[in-house]
C-alpha cells in the first residue's frame, strides 16, 4: 500500500499541474532542536558549482541531534572522506527527497545498518540504497548526529530538499524562516563590452563603475558613456541578522528604461547544469582575485536555468544620443533589496584599454573536438569542453606540456598522453602526471593509467602538467597508541597516514587478522577505530596497518595493544 502510495505522488509531483511550482511550506520541520541561523545559503556560488542546500551552524559543535523533517524512507546513505562526508536521504510521500550532510554518526539503528554492510564489504567509503521497508523514519525521529565530516570548513548540517528528479530546491520556499532585515551588500559593479568595436568609457576590457551611496541605502553611478554591444556584472553578498558569514543572494533584476532586461532566479537547479556556474561568473576575475562577479548577460551557451526572462541576452544596445537608465535590483530571500541605478549616455569614445589576447596559431572552436600534438605529446579537448571559441597555448619542453589558460574554464575533462617508450617497466610503475604550480612544483595528482605505450591522464583545468615519480612510501604515524600499550580507557584508536607526492590511494586495517573499519577524515590525514565495533578481544591484540599510494608504494605498520573490556 505504501508503495502505491509513493508511486501516485510521484505521478501528481511530475504532471503539468505540478509545474505550478507550488510548495507545502507547513510539511517539513526543522531538522535541528535548535533556532536556524545560517552559515551558507542555497545556490550560493561556490567552486564550480552552485551550494545544493542550507548550511546551518550548530553553535560551533558537533553531535546535535539531527532529525528528520517529515516522514518517509531512507533512500541512501553515502560514506566518503570527501564531499558531504556522511550522508543521509530520506525518501518523502510527496515526492521529495531531503539530505543531510557532514554528519557524525547515525541514530544507533541507522549505524548499525551502516556498519553491518561496511564490515560486509570492508570498505569505509560506501554507498547504500535502502529498500523503502528497511529504514521507515517518522517527522521529528532522531537520524544521525551533526558533525564536520567530509569537505565542510567547520561544524555544521548540510540540509537539502530535492524535488521528483532529485534536482536541489531553495528550502526556504517550504516554510522555512531565518531572522532577517538586512540589505544585500554590493561590493561593486563593472562595465563590459561584449563586441570588439564596443567600449564603455574607452575599455573595451572590464571597467569597475564609480557608486555614489545614497541616504537610502542604495547607489547611483556616475554616467557611463558606451557605445555598442554592452552589458554589466555585480560582486554582491547578503548577511543574516544573526551571522556574519557572507552569504548568496535571492534574485537579481535588471531594468532598462523600466522594463524587465535580466534576471537570477535562485529557487532551483540541476546539478547536470551546476558546473556552467563558470559561464554565470567572471571567471578570469575569480582566477585572479579570489572573489566572485556574477554576470547580467548570458553567454550564448549557457543553459542555466536560474537565468530567466532574458532580453537580447541580458545584452544592452546603446546608439550614439541615446540615454538609457539602467537599473540593478537585489534582493534577498525576506525581500529585502539594495537597487544600483546607471545613466547611460551613447557616446562613441576612443578605445583605450583593450581585452587581453592570446597570440597563439592554436584554435578551439567550443562545439568542436581537437588533437594537439607535439612532440610524442598529445592533447584531446573535446567537444563542449570550452564555453567560447577561443585560441588557446600549447607548447611542450621534455616531460612537460603548458596547455591553454588558467583563466578560462573548462566543463568537460581533458585528455593528456605521454610517450611511455622510453621507460623501464620498473620506473614506470612509479610515474605519473601532475599538475605544476609556483615555481614549477608538482602540486597535485592527476588519476593516471598506462595504456598502449601511452600515460595517461584527464583533468578540467588547464595549466601546466608533467610527469612525475614517486617512489616514496606513505607515512604512517601512531596518534593515542604506542607498541604495548593498554588502552582500555580510550574511545579510539588512531593513526596520521600522510603521503608527500602521489597522495593516498587505500587503506587496509586488521586486529589478530580480522578487518577493522578505520574512519577517515582527510581533512585531519586521520584514520580512527572505535573499540566499540569490539573487532578486538579482551588482552593481547594485534594491530595490522596497510596504507598505499596512488603509485602502488605502500606502508606497513604493525604493533601490539592491550585492552581489558
Amino acid at each position: 500500500m505504501k508503495n502505491i502510495l509513493y508511486s501516485t505522488v510521484f505521478f501528481l509531483l511530475t504532471s503539468p499541474f505540478y509545474a505550478q511550482e507550488s510548495y507545502p511550506d507547513d510539511y517539513f520541520g526543522n531538522p535541528l532542536e535548535i533556532g536556524t541561523i545560517l552559515a551558507g545559503t542555497f545556490a550560493e556560488l561556490r567552486s564550480n558549482h552552485f551550494h545544493g542546500g542550507l548550511d546551518i551552524k550548530t553553535q560551533q559543535r558537533e553531535g546535535l541531534n539531527v532529525l528528520a523533517t517529515a516522514e518517509g524512507y531512507i533512500s541512501r546513505i553515502k560514506i566518503s572522506p570527501w564531499g558531504y562526508g556522511k550522508a543521509v536521504y530520506i525518501q518523502h510521500p510527496n515526492g521529495y527527497t531531503t539530505v543531510y550532510g557532514h554528519l557524525k554518526e547515525f541514530a544507533p539503528k541507522i549505524e548499525a545498518y551502516v556498519k553491518k554492510h561496511q564490515y560486509q564489504k570492508e570498505k569505509f567509503a560506501i554507498e547504500l540504497f535502502p529498500s523503502a521497508d528497511s529504514l521507515q523514519i517518522k517527522k521529528g525521529q532522531l537520524i544521525a548526529f551533526s558533525g564536520n565530516t567530509g569537505g565542510s570548513g567547520g561544524p555544521h548540517l548540510h540540509y537539502e530538499i530535492r524535488d521528483s528528479r532529485q534536482h536541489p530546491m531553495n528550502p526556504m520556499l517550504f516554510g522555512f524562516t531565518v531572522k532577517d532585515s538586512r540589505k544585500p551588500t554590493v561590493n561593486g559593479v563593472y562595465g563590459y563590452s561584449l563586441t570588439d568595436s564596443s567600449q564603455v568609457n574607452n575599455h573595451n576590457n572590464r571597467v569597475k563603475i564609480k557608486l555614489t551611496k545614497g541616504d537610502d541605502g542604495n547607489y547611483l553611478a556616475e554616467t557611463v558613456y558606451a557605445s555598442g554591444v554592452i552589458s554589466f556584472g555585480i560582486n554582491t553578498y547578503d548577511k543574516q541578522d544573526l551571522a556574519h558569514n557572507k552569504n548568496g543572494v535571492y534574485n537579481v533584476k535588471t531594468y532598462i528604461n523600466g522594463t524587465l532586461n535580466y534576471e537570477l532566479d535562485f529557487k532551483k537547479f540541476s546539478f547536470s547544469e551546476s558546473r556552467h556556474l563558470n559561464q554565470l561568473i567572471d571567471y578570469k576575475y575569480f582566477k585572479e582575485k579570489k572573489s566572485r562577479i556574477q554576470k547580467l548577460f548570458k553567454s550564448e551557451r549557457n543553459p542555466l536555468s536560474i537565468i530567466k526572462n532574458v532580453e537580447d541576452y541580458g545584452q544592452i544596445i546603446v546608439k550614439e544620443g541615446e540615454q538609457i537608465n539602467y537599473k540593478i535590483v537585489i534582493s534577498d530571500f525576506n525581500n529585502n533589496k539594495r537597487t544600483v541605478t546607471i545613466p547611460i549616455i551613447g557616446e562613441k569614445k576612443k578605445i583605450t584599454h583593450f581585452k587581453d589576447k592570446i597570440e597563439s596559431p592554436y584554435y578551439v572552436y567550443a562545439d568542436k573536438g581537437i588533437t594537439l600534438e607535439n612532440d610524442e605529446k598529445q592533447v584531446y579537448i573535446p567537444k563542449n569542453a570550452l564555453y567560447d571559441d577561443t585560441p588557446i597555448v600549447f607548447e611542450t619542453s621534455g616531460d612537460t606540456i603548458t596547455l591553454g589558460n588558467t583563466n578560462v574554464p573548462l566543463h568537460k575533462n581533458i585528455t593528456l598522453k605521454f610517450n611511455a617508450n622510453k621507460f623501464s617497466t620498473d620506473d614506470l610503475s612509479k610515474i605519473y602526471i601532475s599538475g605544476l604550480g609556483y615555481n614549477n612544483k608538482p602540486y597535485f595528482y592527476i588519476n593516471t593509467y598506462k595504456k598502449d605505450g601511452k600515460i595517461i591522464g584527464k583533468t578540467k583545468y588547464f595549466g601546466k602538467f608533467t610527469l612525475s615519480v614517486d617512489t616514496e612510501k606513505p607515512s604512517i604515524k601512531p596518534v593515542n597508541t604506542q607498541e604495548g600499550k593498554w588502552m582500555s580507557k580510550a574511545n579510539f584508536l588512531q593513526m596520521k597516514i600522510t603521503d608527500q607526492l602521489s597522495g593516498i590511494d587505500k587503506f587496509r586495517a586488521t586486529i589478530n587478522g580480522k578487518w577493522a573499519l578505520m574512519e577517515y577524515d582527510a581533512k585531519k590525514d586521520l584514520l580512527s577505530y572505535k573499540f566499540s565495533d569490539n573487532v578486538h578481544i579482551s588482552g593481547e591484540n594485534k594491530f595490522k596497518l596497510i596504507v598505499i599510494d596512488n603509485v602502488g608504494n605502500n606502508s606497513i605498520f604493525e604493533m601490539t595493544f592491550f585492552r581489558k573490556n
